[in-house]
């Protein structure tokens, strides 16, 4: 419960030092301090020194892949699951942050660290959401240190933000090529994940006809870089998701504890109530979420200038869905939820910063699973009686 609850406060404080930056651009008001300063990675961040680029030929390099045992094939306890591969929707899922030590900029993918257990945590406890409908892809890539968001070099955090995501796109289009073999797909991501997926979004899919395939984009937790209404006027074909039957859309939040200030941001950002799917700002009762799942396993929080080990867990099951566990209201851009105290979810997403992005996810899981299934369904519907016609 200490592990989960650090990690509450690291998020918290992501949010806070994060969105300063992102907000004011003087990020050494609240970034400058001695702590982040000998936590960070030393040095410049040069990308001829990073590990070399993640082969996507070779099975290694995917966190999930349909083909084999990995955590997102998890369902939670009583919840009935079927074999992956043979789903005719996919879904390719982008991973957040699991670097939280400082030996360099970005992730030197070692297979045996903290690092690498934390994405198999992201795929028990975030990418099995989508295994009720479709056959998951999620790549492993070399993924932003978590100290970019402290940095006070803004063009250093772009670059690291912007290297990282060229693997996620070369990850992308290896699995279009590949794997996909025109099936429709969803677009699912947390966090820093959510980062890439917004560029991904914008850079390839609305600017080809992929745009046509894509069932829906849960684009979630994005926080400090806001799914705002420009990014939208960039586009031509995506827009926000206003239903929970609307397909080729986005749905985006970031949860917040009731009581708790909204989100900062330098623009107003997406919110979609997954309980009830619109985007407005009424309250969704707790009687319409269909279960909320506690996080399985331990997140490894070895931060900053410590050995990057792994606890050697074993994530092999979820605990049953805990129905009726909050209500959910959008108010100014965040997404409010009952205060968890005294429940399983507190430690993870601790409000003592101020947020519960560590559970974005695990409050509304059973509201996702269900309604990517919704949608998948439809969209095959649709497609047929379009064909049909």
């Amino acid at each position: 419960m200490k592990a989960f609850k650090i990690i509450g406060i690291l998020f918290g404080l992501i949010l806070l030092i994060g969105g300063g930056l992102y907000v004011t651009g003087y990020g050494a008001m609240l970034a400058g301090s001695a702590f982040v300063n000998y936590q960070q990675p030393r040095g410049v961040f040069d990308p001829e020194q990073t590990v070399a680029p993640p082969a996507y030929s070779d099975n290694a390099y995917w966190a999930s892949l349909p083909s084999m045992v990995d955590p997102a094939d998890l369902v939670p306890a009583g919840i009935p699951s079927e074999p992956q591969g043979e789903r005719p929707v996919d879904t390719f899922f982008i991973h957040p942050t699991g670097f939280l030590t400082s030996g360099s900029w970005t992730s030197p993918m070692d297979p045996d660290s903290g690092t690498e257990e934390n994405t198999q945590w992201m795929m028990a406890n975030q990418a099995s959401a989508y295994n009720g409908c479709c056959n998951i892809y999620a790549p492993r890539y070399r993924e932003a240190n978590i100290f970019v968001y402290f940095s006070t070099d803004l063009e250093r955090r772009d670059a690291v933000l912007g290297f990282a995501y060229e693997d996620v796109k070369r990850s992308f289009e290896y699995y279009l090529e590949h794997y996909n073999e025109g099936r429709p797909f969803i677009i699912a991501s947390h966090s820093q994940g959510t980062h890439h997926a917004i560029r991904l979004l914008k850079e390839v899919v609305d600017s080809s006809d992929l745009h046509q395939r894509m069932v829906a984009a849960y684009i979630i937790g994005g926080a400090i870089i806001p799914v705002s209404p420009r990014w939208f006027d960039a586009m031509t074909h995506i827009k926000p998701c206003k239903s929970a039957e609307d397909l080729h859309c986005v749905v985006h939040w970031d949860t917040m504890p009731d009581g708790a200030n909204p989100m900062e941001r330098p623009e107003p950002s997406l919110c979609t109530n997954p309980l009830s799917w619109k985007v407005d700002e009424e309250m969704a009762q707790a009687s319409l979420n269909a279960g909320a799942v506690a996080p399985a396993g331990i997140y490894n929080v070895t931060f900053g200038q410590k050995e990057d080990s792994s606890n050697n867990q074993v994530f092999d099951k979820l605990s049953a869905p805990v129905k009726g566990q909050t209500w959910a209201q959008c108010k100014d851009g965040s997404l409010f939820a009952k205060d968890q105290k005294g429940t399983a979810f507190f430690a993870m997403g601790s409000d003592d910063m101020g947020t519960y992005h560590g559970l974005d996810y695990a409050l509304f899981y059973m509201n996702i699973r269900n309604n990517a299934v919704l949608k998948s369904n439809l969209f095959i519907e649709r497609t047929k009686q379009r064909n049909a016609d």
